[in-house]
């Protein structure tokens, strides 16, 4: 399947939708009864990780996710942020692959597995020989991070959001309003002040979207509060 054909529309137990990308494969599949997306992400450029795959989010029904990455050289898996819905599955992926589990220092106590590795807000998660960076974003939770694909000429740039960022609003903070304010600060130097208004946005429930289709209504989500 090509990049034009992808739409991100999937649906809980539809196949995964795929957008095949210079240097990288995205594959997103939809699960449990959350809606969650999990995203299998995979080099396919010509260097010596071509093949090496990361995993965003074992958020649940481990068959599926298995059946998503077989055959697959599984590297590590990225926990977005530290709520149970984006986190079952993980005991029964690493299990079965000796994957590295990698979060943010300030929800790896949530997950359900110990997290080999902590990453910081600017640190890095190679992907083969591709590089996603590493973004704190603080509100939804303590921890939650964003991950950027800055890819080659043509490619774009492309990050994946967990729950911080969606069409239409930044994640939820429980009417929390410090909170609030903190996500939304986050989400807009580090987002929306820092990538291109054609960067793809990939969130953790849901439909896709992109930050120029997203930028306009900052405004209005600072003044509803939510």
């Amino acid at each position: 399947m090509s990049a034009q054909t992808y739409t991100g529309d999937v649906t809980v137990g539809g196949p995964a939708d795929v957008r095949a990308l210079p240097g990288l494969t995205i594959r997103k599949l939809a699960v449990s009864e959350m809606a969650n997306n999990a995203y299998l992400l995979t080099d396919t450029g010509t260097g010596p990780g071509t093949g090496q795959s990361v995993l965003v989010d074992a958020a649940a029904e481990p068959a599926a996710l298995l059946a998503l990455i077989e055959g697959a050289d599984l590297r590590a898996v990225v926990t977005t942020h530290g709520h149970w819905d984006h986190h079952r599955a993980l005991p029964e992926v690493v299990s079965a692959t000796g994957a590295e589990t990698i979060a943010h220092p300030a929800d790896a106590g949530d997950l359900p597995v110990p997290v080999t590795r902590t990453v910081e807000h600017g640190d890095t998660v190679a992907v083969g020989d591709q590089t996603l960076e590493v973004v704190h974003l603080r509100g939804h939770t303590p921890g939650s991070i964003a991950l950027v694909w800055r890819g080659p000429e043509g490619a774009g740039t492309h990050v994946f959001t967990g729950d911080s960022l969606f069409p239409g609003g930044v994640g939820n903070t429980q009417q929390d309003a410090a909170r609030f304010t903190s996500l939304i600060d986050d989400v807009q130097a580090r987002l929306f002040d820092a990538l291109p208004d054609d960067t793809w946005v990939y969130p953790g429930h849901g439909k896709d979207t992109t930050l120029g289709a997203e930028r306009p209504h900052l405004g209005e989500w600072r003044a509803r509060g939510w």
